[in-house]
C-alpha cells in the first residue's frame, strides 16, 4: 500500500505489478509500478478501483547514493502517472528523492516541493 503524493484524487494505491521484467518483488525509487486505487475522492479523476500506472517517489527502504550517503523517508509514496509516463495531477506534496529526476521523471521532480 503506498500513499498518493499528488491531487489526482486517490489517496492510497494498492501495488499488483512492477513494470521493467519478470518477477520483480521490489520496487525502487524511479520506477513505474501498476496498482490499482483503494481510496479516492468522490469527484475526482481517478475512481476507487480504477487500476493506474503510478511511479514511486519516496521510500521507507534507505537507498544508497554514489556519494556513500543514504536517503530515506517517513512514508512509502507513489505519483499516479497515465501509461506515457505524463502527469494526471497538477500539484506534487511533499518531498521527492532526486532518483526520480534521473530516471528521467523531469516534470515530477519540477513541480515537487522539494527534491532530496
Amino acid at each position: 500500500m503506498l500513499n498518493v503524493a499528488d491531487n489526482s484524487g486517490a489517496r492510497k494505491v494498492q501495488v499488483i505489478q512492477l513494470l521493467g521484467g519478470s518477477g520483480k518483488r521490489f520496487g525502487r525509487l524511479g520506477e513505474t509500478l501498476v496498482a490499482v486505487v483503494k481510496g479516492a475522492l468522490s469527484n475526482s479523476q481517478v475512481k476507487n478501483g480504477e487500476i493506474v500506472r503510478a511511479v514511486l517517489v519516496r521510500a521507507r527502504k534507505e537507498k544508497r547514493r554514489d556519494d556513500g550517503s543514504y536517503v530515506k523517508f517517513d512514508d512509502n509514496a507513489a505519483v499516479v502517472v497515465d501509461k506515457d509516463g505524463n502527469l494526471r495531477a497538477t500539484r506534487i506534496f511533499g518531498p521527492i528523492a532526486r532518483e526520480v529526476r534521473d530516471a528521467g521523471h523531469n516534470k515530477i521532480a519540477s513541480l515537487a516541493q522539494e527534491v532530496w
